[in-house]
């Protein structure tokens, strides 16, 4: 059965947020406000439901839809593995509170990684289409610009050899002695 959010709080929980409230960090508090929003979760939802024909009504319980996408905000900004990830929220009441597990039981680096297949690019464009309405709605961007990471763009570059290298190499200082030539006359060599 796939909740959109954890049905019941423990009494642990209500511990481990006393005791870490002073502690967050700044972006999390403001992530926090955002990720309340119930479109956000529904999208989550909606695809997590799609594994198994009744699994939004029928079975045992499984990740919610809310505990998913807040572990997956937190993967992202941390830039950590799905193993460093279920280690660090197991570790850390702050990310315990954050990704509203509390005192509950951590999903671990498999279940994280086949949750993060399952949703797809799909819904994580449908979910930064709704974070950019949400911030267009509270003036907090106009929603006109979008800043694309290109870190991993495909290109054609031959493979990073010993041998490759060094003449890279030595083709550059050509380069660059041939310039100082042209500019400095004999006295450059």
């Amino acid at each position: 059965m796939i909740a959109a959010r954890r049905l019941q709080r423990s009494f642990a929980d209500g511990l481990i947020a006393e005791a870490v409230e002073d502690l967050w960090e700044p972006w999390m508090r403001y992530a926090d406000q955002a990720l309340e929003d119930e479109a956000l979760l529904r999208i989550i939802q909606q695809e997590l439901a799609k594994r198994c024909k009744k699994s939004k009504t029928r079975g045992r319980p499984a990740t919610s839809a809310e505990v998913v996408l807040r572990m997956m905000l937190l993967k992202h900004v941390r830039d950590w593995s799905f193993a460093e990830l279920s280690r660090e929220v197991r570790a850390n009441l702050v990310y315990r509170e954050f990704t509203r597990i509390g005192g509950g039981k951590v999903p671990d680096d498999k279940t994280m990684g086949r949750l993060g297949r399952q949703l797809g690019p799909e819904v994580v464009a449908q979910v930064h289409d709704r974070v950019v309405a949400m911030a267009r709605e509270n003036r907090v961007a106009t929603g006109r610009k979008l800043r694309v990471d290109t870190t991993v763009v495909e290109t054609n570059i031959h493979y990073p050899t010993d041998s490759s290298l060094l003449g890279d190499g030595v083709r550059g200082l050509t380069r660059v002695m041939k310039k100082i030539s042209a500019v400095a006359g004999q006295a450059g060599t």
